[in-house]
C-alpha cells in the first residue's frame, strides 16, 4: 500500500487549511477578548473621572458619603455583566475548539480503518489477530473519547449553570442592601 504524491499533497493540504480555520477561530475569540476589555476599561475611566469630579464638586460631608456609597452599586452589575461576556466568549471558543478536535478524531479514524482494511487485504496469514487487535483499540479509544466529551460537555454546563446562580445571588444580594 503506497500513497501517491498527490494524496500526500492533498492530506498536506487539508491539514493546513484545517489548522489555519482554527488559528482564525482563536483570533476571532482574542479580538472579541481585547475589544471588550478596551471597552471596559474605557468605561471604568470614564466612569471614575465622572465619579472624582462628583466628588470634588461634593459641598458637605454628606453629600460626599452618598455620592461614594452610590458609586458601587453599579459596578457591581457591570462586573457580572463582564464576566457573563467574558464567559460567553470563552464558552463559544470552547465548543469550536472541541468540534475542531471532533472532526480531526473523526477524520483520523476514517483514515485509520482504511488504512486497516488496505493492510488486512495484503497482508501475510496470521496477522489477522493484530489487526483485530489495532482494530479494539482503536473502537476502546473512540468508546473512551466519547465519554470524555460527554463528561466535559455536562461539566460546562454546570459551570455555566453554577455561574448563572452566582450571577442571580450577587444581583438579589445587592438588590436587598440597596432596600
Amino acid at each position: 500500500m503506497y500513497l501517491t504524491p498527490e494524496q500526500i499533497t492533498s492530506a498536506n493540504k487539508a491539514g493546513v487549511e484545517s489548522v489555519l480555520a482554527l488559528a482564525t477561530s482563536q483570533f476571532a475569540a482574542f479580538e472579541r477578548l481585547s475589544t471588550l476589555n478596551f471597552n471596559a476599561a474605557k468605561a471604568a475611566f470614564e466612569e471614575g473621572l465622572g465619579r472624582t469630579k462628583s466628588l470634588l464638586d461634593a459641598k458637605d460631608p454628606q453629600e460626599y458619603f452618598n455620592l461614594s456609597s452610590t458609586a458601587s452599586q453599579p459596578a457591581l452589575e457591570k462586573l457580572i455583566a463582564y464576566s457573563r461576556s467574558v464567559y460567553e466568549v470563552a464558552a463559544q471558543t470552547q465548543g469550536e475548539v472541541a468540534k475542531y478536535m471532533e472532526a480531526r478524531a473523526d477524520e483520523f479514524n476514517k483514515n485509520l480503518v482504511a488504512v486497516l482494511d488496505k493492510v488486512s487485504k495484503s497482508a501475510p496469514a496470521g496477522s489477522d489477530v493484530a489487526i483485530a487487535a489495532v482494530r479494539s483499540a482503536l473502537a476502546a479509544a473512540t468508546t473512551a473519547y466519547g465519554s470524555f466529551n460527554k463528561a466535559a460537555k455536562q461539566a460546562t454546563e454546570m459551570a455555566e449553570a453554577n455561574f448563572t446562580a452566582a450571577t442571580t445571588s450577587a444581583k438579589t444580594k445587592r438588590h436587598a442592601a440597596t432596600a
